[in-house]
């Protein structure tokens, strides 16, 4: 393995365990609790790019899984049963959404950081509303409405999630020169991938 990637590798488990940190910074809300983790969701696939920013998710989510209670509310296999459960396979697909992004853009600006955290942001609560509107109203057996679950799982909490897409942004041009020996080893393993 290069030096390249197992820096990368670590980065990534850095991101994870910070997504971690993040669920126990919260807001509690009906349902879906504000976090800071979409912060690091953003962050990771802004810095590290969409393949590793979506390995940082898939590890948090995988060791969560496992029994270490990195989530909001705990641990273990059961917690796909948890309502919140599809925000967490939002955080993969977002951080990857907000890296493919990134990584099509010579020279990003905070701006052009910002519109890709937003569409990472839509991607996390197009699975995190789906889900927690199936998990009601089938295994919860609490019949919701889909107007009452877009209140509870999107209204209540979009506002400081365009607040933190927005501070990401900033904290992303600042370390982005930082983080370009991780990217840059992200590029060339895909391009391999492509030509073979």
């Amino acid at each position: 393995m290069s030096k390249n990637s197992t820096i990368s590798l670590a980065v990534a488990s850095l991101f994870a365990s910070l997504t971690a940190i993040g669920a126990f910074i919260k807001i509690p809300l009906p349902y879906v609790p504000f976090t800071l983790q979409v912060l690091f969701v953003f962050l990771a696939g802004a810095l590290l790019g969409s393949k590793r920013g979506m390995q940082s998710q898939l590890v948090y989510v995988a060791i969560g899984l496992a029994g270490v209670p990195v989530f909001t509310q705990g641990g273990g296999i059961g917690y796909v049963l948890q309502p919140t459960f599809g925000y967490l396979i939002g955080f993969i697909a977002g951080a990857f959404v907000v890296g493919w992004i990134t990584e099509r853009i010579t020279n990003p600006k905070t701006y052009q950081f910002v519109l890709a955290n937003l569409a990472g942001l839509i991607v996390v609560y197009l699975f995190g509303v789906t889900y927690l509107y199936i998990a009601l109203n089938t295994w919860m057996d609490v019949e919701s409405s889909w107007s009452h679950v877009i209140m509870v799982g999107f209204l209540y909490s979009i506002a400081g999630d365009i607040f933190i897409a927005i501070i990401s942004g900033l904290l992303t041009m600042r370390l982005y020169k930082t983080f370009s020996s991780v990217r840059t080893s992200n590029k060339i393993n895909i391009q391999k991938e492509r030509i073979l």
